[in-house]
């Protein structure tokens, strides 16, 4: 079996976090027929992802992202364009959260 390993450091704190883990969930549910499961932690959440030949977790802390995803034999084959695809997906989300305005608080 092929594994994925992406590990990613951010400085969003866990509330923005899980808005990113949950918009991936969402992605790869939509895009390659995913089922993902989010399991919420007080300190870390986790999402268990599935489908034929595919099986891996999200972990979503306050400072990182960590992905470990096994590949059945016949998706073993395509190991560096799926983790390609994982991370540019998950890089994609990130930089839309780092490039988002401060919320004003009303005065």
């Amino acid at each position: 079996m092929a594994e994925i390993r992406i590990h990613r450091e951010h400085t969003l704190g866990l509330k923005q976090a899980r808005e990113i883990a949950w918009q991936w969930a969402e992605q790869v549910e939509q895009k390659f027929d995913m089922e993902c499961t989010v399991i919420e932690g007080d300190d870390e959440d986790t999402v268990e992802f599935t489908r034929s030949g595919v099986k891996g977790e999200l972990t979503v802390a306050a400072d990182r992202f960590e992905l470990v995803a096994q590949l059945g034999f016949l998706l073993g084959a395509f190991k560096h364009t799926i983790e390609a695809e994982i991370q540019k997906e998950l890089d994609t989300l990130l930089a839309s959260k780092k490039k988002a305005p401060a919320k004003k608080k009303p005065a």
